[in-house]
């Protein structure tokens, strides 16, 4: 089940807030709106972006692009517990006991792992499947950030292109000072347009992208462990402490002290 992402509102919400504040302190905000500008910096961008990026690859970033407000709502805690329980299951009932289960997450991924464990596929075999849907998610969500940074790296340019036309057009005006400043004005907006769609709204979207890429991947490096593991037979405690180790928080250490070996949880950072 997704929830929205409140980082996201919030930041959004908040930026637009301070840049509004600050554009209409101490002048009239409509200076700020010139839609020849709009035109030049975000459709100018957008379409030499188009150039640089198959339409596909365009649908895909523009389909995917709700991820940014919202997440699965499942974090990697409960997928352990989750594993874990079914180890315990799997124990007393078997493999077979676990064919109710295939739906728990309700995730395609699990769906397809679970499964291939019931009806005995050999655990390379479903390795190898899973770690290649695992690539392709990887993949294409990486995709879908190349398009954002590179749109993101064309639009200060084409406020910059907007600013030059509009500083060429002023300076064919020399003979009028009155103009002078307004049109300043004017070739200095389409640079600002570039800065905020930049800066304020593609990088910061690629970063959630790319954040929302690893919280996938690592649920399903997890559901895939957590598959091999019940399959192996693997003690319910012990593969609840091997899927603890792919948590970014938790680090397993080993030390060796005069032959002893310590093993310990401790906090990454």
């Amino acid at each position: 089940m997704k929830k929205t992402d409140l980082a996201t509102i919030i930041g959004l919400t908040g930026g637009a807030i301070v840049l509004i504040w600050g554009m209409a302190k101490g002048s009239d905000i409509r200076l700020f709106w010139d839609f020849p500008s709009v035109l030049i910096t975000v459709f100018g961008s957008f379409a030499a972006m188009l150039i640089n990026h198959d339409i596909g690859q365009v649908k895909n970033m523009f389909k995917n692009i709700d991820i940014v407000f919202s997440s699965s709502g499942r974090e990697p805690v409960e997928v352990i517990e989750i594993f874990a329980e079914l180890a315990k299951k799997a124990r007393r009932e078997g493999l077979l006991g676990l064919e109710d289960d295939i739906d728990r997450l309700d995730d395609p991924f699990f769906a397809k792992g679970i499964q291939m464990m019931v009806d005995a596929i050999d655990p390379e075999v479903i390795r190898n499947i899973l770690d290649t849907d695992i690539d392709y998610t990887a993949g294409r969500h990486e995709e879908n950030v190349g398009v954002i940074k590179s749109w993101a790296a064309l639009a200060p340019a084409f406020g910059m292109i907007g600013t030059l036309i509009g500083l060429i057009q002023m300076l064919a005006n020399l003979d009028d000072p009155s103009a002078l400043g307004p049109g300043m004005a004017v070739a200095l907006i389409t640079t600002f347009y570039g800065a905020v769609l930049a800066n304020f709204i593609l990088i910061p979207i690629a970063g959630k992208l790319e954040k929302r890429s690893a919280d996938e991947v690592l649920i399903k490096s997890l559901i895939l462990e957590g598959i091999i593991g019940i399959q192996s037979g693997l003690n319910p405690r012990i593969l609840e402490e091997k899927l603890k180790a792919f948590l970014p928080k938790f680090k397993v250490v080993a030390q060796v002290d005069a032959g002893r070996k310590h093993e310990g949880v401790a906090l990454d950072g």
